[in-house]
């Protein structure tokens, strides 16, 4: 069995690493270095009076959550064909900008035309028939009245004993053919008029299925995306071009559930686009009501003003606000660093002293002071500021 020397000398190693720890922690946090200056200590500097100067604020900031977006275009038009067939040319790229009825592609129409212009042959010959029934129904009434006219007089007659019942059934057979003549003239009139509109109808169609072949643009836009080259195959449904509304644009951001009532549709909420170091003010047109199960997020599409520079696909953030808090800001040219510290040269009993802060948020110019100053503190301000 051991003694308790010999236990000691066993811990006595384990001892001594506990303690070394202990010592490096405290080095590593400070403990044995002075002449540290703390955020707020102050530092008296004898200085001139600085040529500008401000005060300290304190004032009421809006704590913001930003949901991650894209700006879209508003308006998305698809091009496709309406027609099955060969592309031969592509008029546009992307970024082109088109008007209404520009032309976009066009499509091989050789067998569309060569339809059309054998619509137009059945065309004229439907009325060149609808023209010899014409004649035909003249002919026929020529013919049924010269008939009436005999039937009248033989019956004339025939009551005058001028005339015998021989005669009289002659000329009402001859009326009686000619009146047969008369309406089998005006059907087949019927039937060529008929033929004609047929015929129109089929040219109809083959223009429209000509005019198909030339793709024009519906509305004023810009090429998004050009999806079809010359020799492509395109048919209905096919997207062959994106067109893109000019200065319809808006942001389509995911906002986690638990904000959904503070972005109802109608509500203005600030769009920040740092590709463009702007941020716009847009109207929430629409929210999608259906959660996405695994990020909890809801999808909310805000409407923003079209600006130089910013185009469909770039990066965006929605500020939804959160809670109000007061916090104390200065100009943003007020603080300068001291190697890693950062410093607002303040006011302090008629002296000016090198008060060493910790900034937060940057707000418009300013700058957010976690500690070191309390507000209303008279400051100075650098001549020249580049941040």
């Amino acid at each position: 069995m051991d003694s308790k020397p010999g236990r000691f000398h066993k811990i006595l190693p384990l001892i001594g690493g506990v303690v070394i720890l202990i010592v490096l922690i405290l080095y590593m946090g400070g403990f044995f270095r002075t002449g540290l200056i703390k955020p707020g200590l102050l530092k008296t500097v004898e200085t001139a009076e600085p040529d500008r100067t401000a005060y300290a604020a304190v004032e009421d900031i809006t704590e913001w959550y930003e949901a991650v977006g894209t700006v879209r275009s508003r308006t998305e038009t698809h091009i496709s064909a309406q027609i099955t067939g060969r592309i031969l040319e592509v008029m546009v790229r992307p970024g082109d900008k088109v008007e209404k009825g520009d032309p976009l592609i066009y499509l091989d129409n050789r067998q569309l035309q060569a339809r059309f212009d054998q619509a137009g042959q059945g065309l004229k010959a439907a009325r060149a028939k609808k023209e010899q029934a014409g004649q035909a129904l003249v002919a026929a009434r020529a013919v049924f009245a010269q008939a009436e006219a005999h039937y009248n007089r033989t019956k004339t007659y025939f009551d005058q004993q001028a005339a015998t019942k021989n005669d009289l059934e002659q000329a009402e057979a001859s009326h009686k053919q000619a009146k047969a003549g008369v309406e089998q003239a005006r059907k087949g009139m019927v039937a060529a008029d008929a033929g004609v509109e047929q015929a129109k109808d089929v040219v109809e169609e083959g223009r429209v299925s000509l005019g198909y072949t030339k793709i024009l643009a519906p509305e004023i836009g810009k090429v998004a995306k050009r999806l079809a080259e010359p020799g492509d195959l395109a048919w209905p449904g096919k997207s062959l071009l994106i067109l893109h509304a000019p200065g319809a644009l808006r942001l389509e951001a995911h906002v986690r559930e638990g904000l959904i009532g503070k972005v109802l549709p109608g509500s203005r909420l600030h769009v920040a686009i740092n590709a463009v170091n702007a941020t716009l003010e847009g109207t929430v047109e629409e929210v999608i009501p259906s959660a996405d199960p695994l990020s909890r997020t809801f999808l909310v599409k805000v409407a923003i003003p079209a600006i130089a520079s910013l185009y469909p696909g770039m990066f965006g953030r929605l500020l939804v606000p959160l809670d109000v808090r007061q916090a104390v800001v200065v100009p943003r040219n007020a603080v300068y660093r001291i190697g890693q510290m950062e410093v607002v040269k303040a006011e302090k009993d008629g002296r000016w002293c090198d008060c060493f802060v910790k900034t937060g948020k940057k707000i418009d110019g300013r700058v957010e002071i976690l500690s070191g100053l309390k507000g209303n503190e008279r400051i100075a301000l650098k001549m020249n500021h580049n941040e």
